[in-house]
């Protein structure tokens, strides 16, 4: 064991945790409207909870266990409830459980991101089954795949360090999935009824990401200080491109463009942080706020699909794309990138389609549309976070 090592991914751990209580949440909340802030806090930190229990009791054994004969494609169920892991048990330089808890917010994390997609009008038995499930037949098995020893995808040689393919293309599809499924809100057309709370969790979110992408090289060296710097360099470009893209196409630039480019920058540059420099960093950022700004436009305005805060567009997108870029800066074999973004994204989009329909057979996938319009805050939940609805 690494004393310094263990300490860094402890703090990474703690940052990563903070991306989603409270950035993803106050990011996310401040996208809605009033009526449904509390719905997305609730989703997000009901979705926490659920994903630390799973991923103690199935998730980290099916995307880090040993798999046996299964092992290319399956961790097995040896490790379940942390079965043979104690104190003493090392992974590389850290102790055991402590990498457990730095993965665990990883889980946490990707199945939040695909709340934005069907924020106002989803329900919340959907959410916490699909999202439960998912995570398990979804998320792990791919962690398994890029991340674990003798998953098949890394030994074709593909590579993701923090989770372009793991997270961001994952969540982004199966928020896709969901939209589409769901249908549109009866209402799209209302502005972010908390651009503040907007600002907030996405600064929150560029904080924690330092955690979430330096604290992938698992280990407190020269490596994670690059990775920690380009990724902050691709997050200030991407948001500053962003910015100008909308004053050049729309007259001004807003400041939740600004901050939604931010997340882009990172989104973009996390499979690739540990591969490029920082100047790789501005070129993968620049285009990242041009190129996820216009599939905004293309999901919601051509494909009419009502993917809420931009889930696929940002995350998926910003993904693959980072992904591609270690092809192109960091020496990755074309044919294991293309070859894997392919597969996890074709094995995400069909499990997550079956899903979506076996589980809205148990748990109604849509609140009803007087539910809708008295918004989801006291429908589902009985509260309200204002005096005033809006």
């Amino acid at each position: 064991m690494n004393a310094a090592d263990t300490a860094f991914i402890m703090i990474c751990t703690a940052l990563v945790l903070f991306m989603t209580l409270p950035g993803l949440a106050l990011f996310y909340g401040g996208l809605v409207r009033a009526r449904n802030v509390l719905s997305v806090f609730m989703h997000t930190f009901a979705i926490a909870a659920l994903m630390s229990v799973l991923w103690l009791a199935f998730g980290y054994t099916i995307a880090f266990g040993d798999g046996g004969a299964l092992n290319p494609y399956w961790g097995g169920l040896d490790k379940a409830f942390l079965n043979g892991v104690t104190t003493e048990s090392l992974w590389g330089t850290l102790p055991e459980i402590v990498f457990f808890g730095f993965q665990m917010t990883f889980a946490i994390i990707t199945p939040a991101l695909i709340i934005g997609a069907y924020v106002e009008r989803v329900g919340f038995g959907f959410v916490m089954a699909f999202s439960a499930i998912w995570m398990l037949v979804v998320y792990a098995p791919v962690v398994h795949w890029v991340w674990a020893t003798g998953g098949w995808a890394l030994e074709l040689g593909a590579v993701d360090l923090a989770g372009g393919i793991v997270v961001h293309e994952t969540a982004g599809l199966a928020a896709l999935v969901v939209a589409f499924v769901l249908g549109p809100r009866l209402s799209k057309n209302k502005p972010p009824h908390n651009p503040g709370y907007v600002m907030l969790g996405a600064a929150m979110l560029w904080v924690g990401w330092f955690g979430f992408n330096a604290g992938s090289q698992l280990a407190a060296n020269g490596a994670a200080g690059m990775t920690l710097v380009v990724t902050h360099i691709s997050a200030a470009t991407a948001s500053l491109t962003w910015a100008l893209w909308e004053r050049i196409r729309y007259g001004k630039a807003s400041m939740v463009g600004l901050v939604t480019g931010t997340i882009a920058g990172l989104a973009s540059i996390t499979p690739a942080s540990g591969y490029v420099g920082p100047v790789e960093a501005m070129i993968i950022g620049g285009i990242a706020g041009v190129l996820t700004q216009e599939m905004c436009n293309i999901i919601k305005n051509k494909l009419k699909i009502d993917d809420t805060l931009d889930v696929f567009a940002v995350h998926g997108v910003g993904g693959i794309f980072g992904t591609l870029m270690i092809a192109v800066f960091g020496g990755a074999p074309w044919a294991a990138q293309l070859t894997t973004l392919g597969v996890v994204g074709a094995y995400t989009l069909v499990v997550s389609a079956v899903l979506v329909f076996v589980v809205k057979v148990f748990f109604p996938i849509r609140m009803s549309e007087e539910d809708e319009q008295r918004g989801l805050d006291l429908s589902a939940h009985g509260e309200r976070a204002y005096d005033h609805t809006s």
